[in-house]
């Protein structure tokens, strides 16, 4: 496949007629994946960023599928002192019951997370402090990513990120080999390597948040293979 244009393939995790219990195993080895990626340091850059001189934090995580970003966040803000209420919304009913089953009933001291179903357009005016997705970027239509920006940039009081992929052909050829000898599932060494050639390169963002009228973000590479757009108020 060539990499010069994005891939627009729709991904096998995304089928209607996949099954709860399927789903619940793919997201679960999407949140392995992200530990070994390192996919948090980029969102938690971002709120080091965004919370310094703050004691609390209200946010909103669009796309959480596996729930795994906001406990992340969730232990991070608790070693932070920052009482943390973090608000999860995915448009797949499967995100809710997997987040559930992979979230301990307690969570750390100050910090609570609530997992909502349904569209992110629906919680306009909540009084986020800030926005953040992982993963969900390339998922979306260019209209509906536009749409996106235009809402993170109207509703986050003092900032917003995309954590998403870079499309680069070492990342392209190398995650099914990672994805093969971790035993992941073969939904995610399919939809993995599908979602690299379905995301962004450097140079296709400023058009976006030209688009969207947005003309004070920041795009950016975090190791390995994340693409990053972060903006502060």
């Amino acid at each position: 496949m060539t990499l010069a244009l994005r891939a627009q393939a729709d991904e096998l995790m995304d089928a209607d007629d996949l099954s709860a219990a399927t789903y619940a195993a793919v997201v679960a080895d999407l949140a392995r994946v992200n530990v070994v990626t390192l996919a948090a340091r980029p969102t938690l850059g971002f709120l080091d960023r965004v919370t310094r001189g703050r004691t609390s934090l209200r946010l909103l995580d669009v796309g959480y599928g596996d729930g795994d970003m906001l406990r992340r966040i969730a232990r991070w803000s608790a070693r932070r002192g920052i009482a943390a209420e973090l608000v999860g919304i995915d448009l797949n009913p499967r995100s809710e019951a997997a987040a559930r089953l992979h979230t301990p009933p307690v969570l750390p001291a100050g910090t609570s997370i609530t997992w909502r179903t349904g569209d992110y357009a629906e919680l306009a005016g909540g009084g986020w402090d800030a926005i953040v997705s992982s993963l969900v970027a390339h998922h979306m239509t260019r209209p509906q990513l536009i749409a996106f920006l235009r809402f993170m940039e109207a509703e986050a009081r003092h900032g917003w990120l995309v954590n998403d992929l870079h499309r680069h052909r070492v990342a392209y050829a190398g995650f099914p080999v990672l994805a093969t000898f971790a035993r992941w599932h073969p939904i995610v060494r399919h939809d993995g390597t599908l979602s690299i050639a379905r995301s962004y390169r450097p140079a296709e963002w400023p058009p976006l948040l030209a688009e969207a009228g947005i003309g004070d973000a920041r795009v950016f590479r975090a190791f390995p293979f994340r693409l990053c757009v972060e903006r502060l108020r």
